[in-house]
């Protein structure tokens, strides 16, 4: 099987492309995959690195504020799409996948172009403006949420799951002693995005003395740049500070409650684990989509929301204690967190994948 798959941006788009990759090769070993995404962005040193062919296109999103500034865009535009569309008459792939970001749309234009059988995947319960424009002309849209089907106009879309849960079921739990911790005390993490927060900082300095004499343990994970913020702050004895974990759902799989914003691959892993969670969606996101995927765990009761103009230790300490003091309480969150949990979401895409194609 010959495959392109194209996804940019951010690690919400990029990783559950590596786990469609990871799985076409483990399905198939001999398949030959191409990846296309931006120039510029997150998938154009992390792609390369792990030895998959790319092609980077020269893209960057429309600026909505000021609509002049689009010339450029629209020049890049119109170019991408004819790389592209030359990378797949010389490539000649059996089908091409957007997993989204603004790069997709020229691949996708292109792959259409040519009469290549096409799939979108979605990982938002709100779809993003590129798979919204795509998903008329592609031939299969599948999805993470199972609210997400509604939102399409289509009527080829499947709900598949995400991608990357199915490779979080894999991992192993890590020994909390490693990090420091007790393994008998009930544990908490507090993270806010790889690259951490301002505010959120700022208002977890102000709450975490607040932990100071409570009987489980908190695990903040700062994001790299705002580790320093807390080398002044009076850190209780059972509050761990770090700047980032390179084995953070290890870690997660050892925990019982979760602090966290509600992006796309944070759902995925929180419900394939089964993982309580008190959700922070982020307000600076496109339609506020965050919000959404967090009200979707929300209606079945796999997790609670605190909004973050309202995040503060009045809403944030009670919330912890109502759900770390009822054994009935955790139990009911994580079989209904994992009851939106699809462990096989990989093998979902490829079979759905060679449904198009044919399995010869």
């Amino acid at each position: 099987m010959k495959v392109i798959i194209s996804a940019g941006g951010t690690g919400g788009h990029i990783y559950p492309a590596i786990a469609i990759i990871n799985k076409i090769r483990e399905m198939e070993p001999e398949s030959e995959i191409v990846y296309i995404g931006t120039t510029d962005r997150m998938e154009s040193t992390l792609i390369p690195n792990m030895k998959i062919p790319y092609i980077g296109l020269e893209m960057e999103g429309i600026d909505r504020k000021h609509l002049l500034n689009n010339v450029n865009v629209y020049i890049k535009y119109r170019k991408a799409i004819k790389e592209a569309h030359k990378a797949m008459l010389k490539f000649t792939p059996d089908i091409v996948i957007g997993v989204g970001g603004y790069v997709t749309v020229p691949v996708l234009l292109a792959a259409h172009k040519a009469k290549i059988k096409t799939m979108i995947h979605e990982q938002n319960s709100i779809p993003g403006v590129s798979n919204k424009k795509l998903s008329s002309i592609v031939d299969k849209v599948c999805v993470s949420l199972p609210g997400s089907v509604s939102q399409f106009s289509t009527n080829n879309v499947v709900y598949t799951g995400n991608p990357r849960s199915e490779e979080i079921i894999k991992v192993e739990p890590i020994p909390l002693r490693t990090l420091g911790l007790q393994k008998d005390k009930k544990t908490v993490i507090i993270v806010m995005g790889s690259l951490g927060s301002t505010t959120m900082t700022h208002k977890l300095k102000d709450i975490i003395y607040s932990f100071k004499d409570k009987k489980y343990q908190v695990l903040i994970i700062t994001g790299k740049d705002y580790y320093d913020d807390y080398k002044d702050v009076d850190i209780p004895s059972n509050v761990k500070v770090v700047p980032y974990l390179d084995n953070l759902i290890n870690v997660m799989k050892s925990a019982d409650l979760i602090i966290s914003r509600a992006g796309a691959s944070t759902i995925a892993e929180i419900t394939a684990i089964g993982l309580p969670s008190i959700l922070v969606p982020s307000p600076y996101v496109t339609h506020n989509h965050q919000l959404m995927n967090a009200k979707e765990l929300e209606s079945i009761g796999a997790c609670s929301i605190i909004e973050e103009k309202d995040f503060s230790k009045d809403s944030l300490i009670p919330e912890i204690d109502r759900i770390l003091t009822s054994e009935k309480i955790l139990k009911e969150m994580h079989l209904n967190s994992k009851s939106l949990g699809i462990t096989d979401s990989a093998t979902r895409l490829y079979k759905e994948i060679k449904k198009l194609i044919g399995n010869n």
